[in-house]
């Protein structure tokens, strides 16, 4: 076993031994806390990516951490071979929490989403009545919702699906916030379910124009179809509201939740969805060795009793507005920013697209030696997502961070 004693160790080590499926920032992290964390060396800087979203509540929340270490001591893990004495109570508490009938419990955020795929085939033929193997979902372009065969089968991004072929069937792929697209896709009958995300994160924070999910909800329903909202990254509380189509008041009829549903502890996700649609999955038909295990059901109902008692979607709202007031002023004195789109605490800023290409890259390394950490995305996108933990006078400091570096180039 090799002593990690720097950076430079660390990083040799991942590189000689671990795949090269990820291009990391340079630095190598030990420990975190709210909304820092600290290198092997001991600098400490703020963390503007927080997982991808999935550390919403703060870096090792005590909250989160005690029932962690409760639970841990108890039982981990059942399967569903057996009942456990947490999934029943995690059931009622998180369909309560969002008002459905049912819960299916699984581990990672893809695994939501080919699980909501497969709930959605089903409820197809089985209620709706479309042909054996003639279901189609509608994807929007520039979606990202996870890396197994189905995910890439609907991706748009090389990145993501060359040499992975050949691709799943029955996917139909349209431009996001556009609403004749969609009535266009809907005429079909064999439609059974349109899955998107409310604002799409990995491609660059993306917002689509008010009024675009309501009207697509409102479509679909016309039709006798599926909404299906991928909240993997928008939900719990990340955009300023518990979930980001209650900006415009649309229920889903299955919602996918998955990365901050543990506060960055362990792998949970969630579908869930009302009887009609739930219940056309019978015993033996869909499940998971861990999907519902009780660790993860104790930390999951924690992590979202986090979120409702600190008012996190409040101060994400709050804070949100600040946020991009000062990443809109900062255009005014440089030409390097060129667009910033965002609700609550899910930004992002475009920066000028050079003949290199890395002036994103450039600035992330820069925010870095300033006590930053925040990564690019599709090149000339950088996305800012601190945890929701975060106080005014902490924002400001990153604002004013974010501003010296992006001025010095």
């Amino acid at each position: 076993m090799v002593s990690i004693l720097n950076t430079t160790t660390a990083i040799a080590l991942e590189e000689k031994y671990n795949a090269h499926n990820y291009h990391p920032l340079g630095v190598v992290l030990s420990r975190g806390e709210g909304g820092y964390v600290w290198d092997i060396e001991g600098k400490k800087y703020f963390d503007f990516l927080s997982a991808y979203s999935a550390v919403n509540q703060g870096h090792c929340h005590p909250r989160i951490i005690q029932t962690l270490i409760e639970q841990a001591q108890k039982l981990t893990l059942t399967s569903r071979a057996f009942y456990n004495d947490k999934l029943g109570e995690y059931a009622e508490y998180i369909t309560h929490f969002f008002g459905y009938d049912r819960v299916l419990p699984m581990n990672t955020g893809v695994e939501g989403g080919e699980t909501a795929i497969k709930l959605c085939r089903k409820w197809g033929y089985q209620i709706k009545g479309i042909p054996t193997n003639e279901a189609k979902i509608i994807f929007c372009k520039n979606n990202f919702w996870g890396r197994t065969l189905a995910a890439v089968s609907s991706s748009t991004d090389a990145n993501s699906y060359t040499d992975y072929g050949p691709f799943m069937t029955g996917f139909e792929i349209i431009d996001y916030n556009d609403l004749e697209a969609l009535k266009t896709a809907l005429e079909d009958k064999n439609v059974a379910g349109f899955m998107l995300e409310p604002i799409q994160g990995e491609a660059g924070v993306v917002v689509p124009d008010e009024g675009y999910l309501k009207k697509a909800y409102q479509m679909c329903k016309e039709k006798n179809v599926l909404f299906i909202a991928d909240e993997v990254q928008t939900g719990l509380a990340r955009t300023g509201k518990m979930l980001a189509c209650d900006y415009e008041s649309v229920k889903p009829d299955i919602l996918i939740l998955g990365k901050a549903l543990s506060g960055g502890t362990i792998p949970v996700s969630a579908v869930l969805a009302n009887d009609e649609i739930m219940l056309t999955l019978k015993p033996g038909q869909h499940g998971s060795t861990y999907g519902g295990n009780p660790l993860a059901c104790a930390v999951a109902m924690t992590a979202l009793q986090v979120l409702k008692d600190e008012n996190l979607a409040d101060n994400a709202f709050h804070l949100g507005n600040i946020f991009r007031a000062r990443m809109e002023k900062l255009t005014q004195k440089t030409n390097l920013v060129t667009k910033v789109r965002g609700k609550g605490l899910l930004n992002a800023i475009v920066v000028k697209d050079t003949e290199e290409g890395k002036l994103a890259l450039n600035l992330c390394e820069g925010f870095k030696e300033r006590g930053l950490l925040a990564k690019p995305t599709h090149g000339n996108i950088i996305r800012f997502a601190p945890p929701l933990v975060i106080n005014e006078e902490q924002l400001d400091e990153c604002c004013d961070i974010i501003e010296k570096t992006i001025l010095a180039f």
